[in-house]
């Protein structure tokens, strides 16, 4: 069985098929998944991830501001989140961090609402789920001057550098991988994700984005999430059936999940 522990299958693209696309992943052995409900702010997706979580009991959710609407960030936003928060069906926080790459809101506004959250995931003590592109520096800056060793937390679709990895492993948090790990390109990844403890590892789709090989180029879903288990499988010289039970049994101790 498989954990895909980072999909945002709340997102438009899955409109048209959304229950069909649940039942592949069903069939596929994906036997829990996490709908990250904040990939379109200004189309209220925590209300739909979470009507999502009500509806499946093996589909959980998560609250937080991504950086990309960093910008979006207002006080009425952040009273929102503290109270969905609370749903019982809210396993943690995020994603948030910081993105360099698009710069779609200002760094400075990244910074300060990637500190914001993450007091906030402290004060409700959440594991936080947090994006990282082109900015480890800061990122780790933030971790360090803001995160608690006592929580736990997860880099999801890790693509950044062996040291980063070693590091944010160092201070508790868990490396989730992604399709990624499959391209033709991604060598260094693989050495990271070769040199990882396995017990810190997690997989994930990131849905819609980052279909891996084969299915690169169409729209990724959760049942492609067994492409992420056979190659990290590939790379460590196991089974895929144990990097999935491994990966799951990582996933539950993350979240504190019998």
């Amino acid at each position: 069985m498989y954990i895909d522990s980072h999909c945002h299958i709340e997102m438009s693209d899955f409109d048209s098929d959304r229950e069909s696309m649940i039942n592949r992943a069903r069939d596929a052995g994906v036997e829990l998944l996490v709908c990250v409900g904040n990939g379109e702010i200004q189309r209220d997706s925590h209300s739909a991830a979470i009507k999502l979580a009500e509806k499946y009991d093996f589909i959980y959710t998560t609250v937080g501001v991504h950086p990309h609407e960093a910008r979006l960030y207002s006080s009425d936003i952040e009273a929102r989140l503290k109270t969905l928060a609370s749903h019982p069906r809210v396993i943690g926080w995020g994603e948030v961090g910081l993105d360099y790459h698009y710069n779609n809101s200002p760094r400075d506004t990244q910074r300060d609402v990637f500190r914001r959250q993450v007091r906030l995931a402290r004060e409700r003590r959440l594991p936080a789920i947090i994006h990282t592109r082109e900015a480890e520096p800061d990122t780790l800056t933030i971790l360090d001057e803001e995160w608690s060793s006592e929580l736990p937390g997860v880099i999801h679709c890790f693509t950044g550098t062996r040291h980063f990895a070693e590091r944010v492993v160092e201070m508790g948090f868990y490396i989730s991988f992604s399709g990624v790990v499959t391209f033709k390109k991604s060598e260094d990844l693989r050495e990271t994700a070769r040199a990882l403890p396995l017990d810190r590892i997690l997989i994930e789709t990131d849905s819609p984005f980052l279909a891996p090989i084969p299915y690169r180029g169409r729209r990724n879903e959760p049942a492609y999430v067994v492409e992420t288990a056979k190659a990290l499988a590939e790379l460590r010289g196991t089974s895929t059936a144990e990097i999935g039970r491994e990966t799951s049994d990582n996933f539950r101790r993350l979240f504190k999940l019998d």
